[in-house]
C-alpha cells in the first residue's frame, strides 16, 4: 500500500470543550490535512517539544525516550495504518541494531514519540482519501469532546485562535509574560505555559 508522509501543520484547543485539542496534519507533497481530535494531556506533550519548552521534570514520553535511548532502541518511523469506526490506529517501527519491530501506540502517543525522535510520520493514501480535508496552513478544525478522531468535514473551516485567558495574557508586558512561563513550567502547568509561549511568540511575528 502507497504510505505518504506527513508533517505537524498545527494544534488548536477548544474554547467550548475543556480537555480537547485538534493535531492537524498534512501530506508534505500536497494540501490535503488529516486533523485528528486528541487529549489534553497529550496535546500538551506535543506542544511542548515542538516550541522547545524544557520541563522540570521529564514526562511521560520524555522517560520512554530516555528508556529507549538508554538500551540502544530507536523509533525510526511512526505509521497512522487504520481508521475503523472513527478512530485512528497507529504504530511505532522501532529498531534495537539488529531487528526490527512493530509496537501498536495510540495515534497522539505515537505523535508525541515522533517529535521527540525526530523521526517521520507516514499513514495510507486510503486514512487521507477517507479523513483527509483540503484544509488553508492557517486554518483549524472545530473541537469536540471525542479523542482521536477526525474531525467532521462540514467543521473543518471552523477557526478559534484566542480564548479569554489569551486576553489577559495580551495586557500583560514582555517581561511579565516571560517570568509568568517559567513559573509555570516550574509548577508543571504545560497547558498556560502553551498559551503564554503562543503569545510571546505572536509578539516576535508583529
Amino acid at each position: 500500500m502507497k504510505k505518504v508522509r506527513l508533517e505537524i501543520v498545527g494544534l488548536s484547543y477548544s474554547q467550548t470543550q475543556s480537555g480537547a485539542y485538534a493535531l492537524v496534519l498534512g501530506e508534505s507533497t500536497g494540501t490535503r490535512r488529516l486533523p485528528i481530535i486528541i487529549g489534553g494531556f497529550e496535546a500538551q506533550a506535543i506542544a511542548i517539544e515542538l516550541e522547545k519548552m524544557s520541563p522540570s521534570r521529564p514526562l511521560t514520553h520524555d522517560l520512554f525516550k530516555a528508556f529507549a535511548e538508554t538500551f540502544d532502541v530507536k523509533v525510526s518511523e511512526v505509521l497512522i495504518y487504520n481508521l475503523v469506526e472513527g478512530i485512528f490506529y497507529a504504530k511505532l517501527l522501532c529498531n534495537d541494531g539488529s531487528r526490527d519491530v512493530e509496537i501498536d501506540a495510540r495515534t497522539s502517543d505515537a505523535i508525541a514519540l515522533a517529535v521527540r525522535f525526530n523521526c517521520p510520520i507516514f499513514t495510507y493514501e486510503f486514512i487521507l482519501k477517507s479523513a483527509g480535508i483540503v484544509l488553508d496552513d492557517d486554518a483549524a478544525a472545530a473541537i469536540t469532546g471525542e479523542t482521536e478522531q477526525p474531525v467532521p468535514k462540514e467543521h473543518a473551516q471552523e477557526v478559534k485562535s484566542t480564548s479569554s485567558s489569551q486576553e489577559v495574557y495580551k495586557e500583560k508586558s514582555t517581561e511579565e509574560l516571560k517570568n509568568m512561563l517559567q513559573t509555570a513550567l516550574d509548577d508543571e502547568q504545560y497547558e498556560m505555559a502553551s498559551k503564554i509561549r503562543d503569545e510571546l511568540n505572536q509578539r516576535k511575528k508583529s
